[in-house]
């Protein structure tokens, strides 16, 4: 199965690691890809910053968020592509998922309510609405 696992360093993310590691049949046999993705900057403040600059602070980003995530892996000796994006986080979980042909999209999420999703808005409510690709969601 190819599983494109999104990360986002949160404590949401912990708690999905954790799940990953309490079930063993989903450490093996699965190709994994770790997905992280770094909210883009405002255009007026990227526009003032040198391209080579803004992009080595995405990828300082990106490296922060895998290295747990990375240590986790190298333990349970699985191997992982590791890929950072930049950009609406929803909308690209869902495009990444779609492109790439993944059988699974596992995540972690905050668990709001219902009137908190209304009012904030959920990163995985928004790719379950927009991706024909089946989610684990870990709370």
């Amino acid at each position: 199965m190819k599983i494109l696992v999104c990360v986002d360093g949160s404590e949401y993310t912990k708690r999905m690691v954790a799940y990953w590691a309490a079930h063993d049949e989903w450490l093996s046999g699965h190709d994994f890809t770790v997905l992280t993705v770094v909210q883009a900057l405002p255009p007026r403040a990227a526009a003032v910053l040198d391209r080579e600059l803004l992009n080595g602070y995405y990828a300082d980003e990106g490296d922060k968020t895998f290295k747990p995530i990375r240590t986790f892996l190298d333990r349970q000796g699985i191997e992982a592509t590791f890929l950072s994006k930049t950009g609406p986080v929803a909308d690209v979980i869902a495009r990444t998922a779609t492109e790439g042909g993944f059988d699974l999209i596992m995540m972690g999420s905050h668990g709001h309510s219902e009137l908190g999703t209304l009012v904030m808005g959920s990163v995985a409510t928004r790719v379950l609405a927009s991706c024909k690709t089946p989610a684990l969601i870990v709370r």
